[in-house]
């Protein structure tokens, strides 16, 4: 799908798992050889992977639903924000705020005061109040901003999830299997691929890996929101 090719994926080192020490047993069906202490992943196996969630993410998305994407860790942060802007899509890459799917209503208030408080920057209202009540608001804005600006025009719970290293991000899987919302994630060989519905074993730690896994996801996500748009014009 995409023409995604075996040897896009081993030139970004997609087939480089962690070492054998760190091996999840339940990971054994995608791997393929152990080399030089580590454990190297079957890409045609991740190539199938890739491409039924790709055709997940667009049948999902052709219908008008929406995919939260999630990637705390260093080597993803940038690359998710990146690939959720092009695409419109709310995504979290600074930290998993608890409750953000199981109290989203909570959340949502939270959301709402962050760009209530924009909103009255811009009106004038700040030239209202004192300086230290100004600076004080200021102060919230920005930390609300870090937290939640990404999901800013989050108003639902999102329909799915597309995660970064299930393990690093277990608290956002934990609270989107609690729901009962699919999980398309990046699972490596220290995880177990059986938590999510749509696990692709690939190297997480790479961020050409991710990189690469992440445009064709994308893609994908791009191309069901614009057969949406055609159906609803």
């Amino acid at each position: 799908m995409y023409n995604l090719k075996i040897s896009n994926l081993l030139k970004s080192g997609v087939h480089f798992g962690h070492s054998i020490s760190k091996w999840n047993p339940k990971i054994n069906h995608y791997l393929l050889m152990q080399n030089k202490g580590l454990h190297i992943i079957d890409l045609y196996k991740t190539k199938q992977k890739i491409d039924s969630s790709c055709l997940f993410l667009k049948k999902m998305t052709a219908s008008g639903k929406i995919v939260l994407f999630v990637g705390t860790k260093k080597q993803a942060k940038k690359i998710i924000a990146y690939y959720a802007k092009q695409i419109n899509m709310p995504y979290i890459n600074e930290r998993w705020i608890g409750g953000l799917l199981t109290n989203f209503s909570t959340i949502r208030k939270s959301i709402d005061k962050m760009n209530m408080i924009k909103q009255n920057k811009y009106s004038g209202l700040y030239n209202l109040i004192s300086k230290k009540e100004r600076l004080l608001i200021s102060r919230i804005y920005t930390k609300l901003k870090k937290n939640l600006g990404s999901v800013r025009n989050l108003n639902f719970i999102p329909d799915c999830i597309v995660i970064i290293d299930i393990n690093k991000e277990k608290s956002a899987v934990k609270e989107a299997l609690k729901l009962g919302i699919p999980i398309v994630g990046i699972v490596d060989t220290n995880s177990d691929p059986d938590k999510i519905n749509f696990p692709i074993t690939a190297n997480d730690d790479n961020s050409k890996s991710i990189n690469l896994i992440l445009y064709y996801l994308a893609n994908a996500i791009e191309s069901g929101v614009h057969l949406y748009l055609m159906k609803n014009k």
